[in-house]
């Protein structure tokens, strides 16, 4: 569907996402609630003002990467857009990554400007005689010693009046590392239309975001679906945001919607699964989204059925900036992916680029104007991944005779047992079904005829003791509602599963394990 933003050719993303909440009359409106404190969109302009100032005193230049290496606070937005109104781009970098990472993500961007949180600090000191082109550091909520600057101390030394640098829509906006499943992160480089076009698209036609919704992801502001759910979706309607700088346990999730009752809560499918084994309410939550990875048909029905709303499941990317196939909140189709976002085109290939037919399995292409201009530094990764007007997803899915899509899985994560193909999804999806299983992951293994067959990775819920018996009962629940040859063959009980930073399971970790079990 052709969607078109009509922007003009002078265009800076802060002032469309701060600025024009003032000119619109909601300076007095709260922007963001965290813990006990509050931001109104006034106070978000200020300060994002006097980053801008401070970085322009720091030299920093049109184009010029400034890193962000911040907790969920009230902080951020004023760091974000402050980056983007002097036309600098600010990178948002993943706060639960290893010192070797944080050196690669700043001497890769050659940021010369960080803004750190206090805790975070020290594993950046421990790197930093191999940073080569950091010059300043500002440390947010501590202090810091002499050579770094404190930002509290340091925007108070900046005015709050700033004009927007004359960007334009095309111009490089913000960063966001892909993750490095498949080699080093990519540093994904998105425009100042970008985030625009996903709200006008997903957040205004699917998500309906309104004025008077306060929307809280436990999603963290790092991840390109927290990033949209958490700050720009809500600052696009003049709503209030909610933000939670700790691990987003499911009491901590619980307590937050208690005490700041958002309308809308984005979440992934582990953590939904983790907070129905636990005591909570979601009073004043008209709706729930959740991303990241597959959502299970059985999360689906128990959250339901326990609170009586339901998980509007979607897929997005960083390098789309959010989702693009979604369910609407009066169309959920459980297991299902949902139906493209208005704005958005898709094709199912083949391995040589042709359409296969509906209801066979292929490689999903999109096309839609907010996917990122290019990879930072990587050439040949751009031209593989991105085919002119349209993205390769590197996901394997089907779409039915009623438009829904249907995920099976990365296109590294089908298992071919037999000589058919078999989706780890739709395996795990039947797992999950048993009384027993709080989740569940599904790789390939390799028998004795070394002939890759399933293998099941299970979390039990608490009142559950893992054993044979337990095993023989899962295996053969499969049996009668799967094709035969989808049945794990083995079933290993785990305290947990091994999950990067935003919830997603770590399949290649699993993978080189039941390989290494096999041999």
């Amino acid at each position: 569907m052709d969607f078109t933003l009509n922007l003009p050719e002078q265009f800076n993303a802060a002032d469309y996402f701060v600025d024009r909440n003032i000119r619109e009359g909601r300076a007095d409106k709260v922007a963001v609630l965290c813990e006990d404190r509050q931001l109104t969109y006034g106070q978000v302009q200020a300060g994002m003002n006097r980053v801008g100032n401070g970085l322009r005193s720091l030299g920093v230049r049109m184009e010029e990467r400034v890193a962000l290496l911040l907790l969920d606070t009230e902080v951020y937005p004023q760091a974000f857009f402050g980056s983007i109104k002097i036309g600098a781009v600010p990178i948002c970098i993943n706060t639960l990554m290893r010192p070797k990472d944080y050196a690669y993500f700043l001497n890769d961007s050659r940021a010369r400007v960080l803004m750190v949180d206090q805790s975070l600090l020290g594993i950046i000191n421990g790197v930093r005689s191999k940073l080569n082109f950091l010059e300043h550091v500002i440390v947010v909520g501590g202090t810091a010693d002499e050579t770094d600057l404190v930002f509290d101390t340091w925007v108070a030394g900046h005015s709050d009046a700033l004009e927007a640098a004359p960007t334009t829509p095309d111009d490089a906006c913000f960063w966001l590392y892909s993750s490095g499943s498949t080699g080093l992160p990519k540093g994904t480089v998105h425009l100042h239309h970008d985030m625009v076009y996903a709200t006008e698209t997903y957040g205004k036609q699917v998500l309906k975001v309104k004025e008077t919704d306060v929307c809280f992801s436990a999603a963290k502001l790092f991840f390109a679906y927290g990033l949209g759910n958490g700050l720009y979706f809500p600052f696009s309607a003049g709503a209030t945001t909610v933000y939670h700088p700790g691990r987003p346990t499911p009491d901590a999730m619980y307590s937050t919607i208690a005490k700041h009752r958002p309308t809308i809560y984005y979440a992934v499918p582990t953590l939904f699964g983790s907070m129905l084994v636990q005591d909570g309410a979601l009073d004043g939550v008209r709706i729930c989204v959740s991303a990241g990875e597959a959502l299970p048909a059985e999360i689906l029905k128990r959250w339901k059925e326990r609170f009586g709303v339901g998980i509007m499941d979607g897929i997005g990317s960083t390098e789309i900036s959010h989702i693009f196939i979604s369910n609407r909140e009066d169309d959920m189709r459980a297991g299902s992916t949902g139906k493209l976002v208005p704005g958005y085109e898709a094709r199912i290939v083949d391995d040589d680029l042709n359409d296969v037919a509906e209801g066979d399995v292929g490689t999903l292409l999109i096309k839609g104007d907010s996917i990122a201009a290019y990879y930072w530094n990587k050439h040949e990764k751009t031209k593989k991944t991105m085919l002119g007007d349209w993205i390769n997803t590197d996901d394997k899915f089907f779409r039915d005779e009623d438009g829904y899509f249907f995920y099976v899985g990365r296109s590294n994560d089908m298992l071919k047992v037999g000589g058919i193909w078999v989706s780890p999804i739709e395996v795990e999806a039947c797992i999950m079904e048993h009384a027993s299983v709080l989740e569940c992951a599904v790789v390939g293994a390799p028998d004795k005829e070394n002939l890759i067959k399933p293998k099941a990775y299970v979390v039990l819920k608490d009142n559950f003791e893992p054993g044979e018996e337990l095993s023989k009962e899962i295996k053969e629940y499969v049996k009668k509602a799967l094709a035969h040859y989808k049945y794990p063959r083995w079933i290993e009980f785990v305290d947990e599963l091994p999950k990067t930073a935003t919830g997603k399971i770590k399949r290649f970790m699993l993978k080189d394990q039941a390989t290494q079990t096999a041999a």
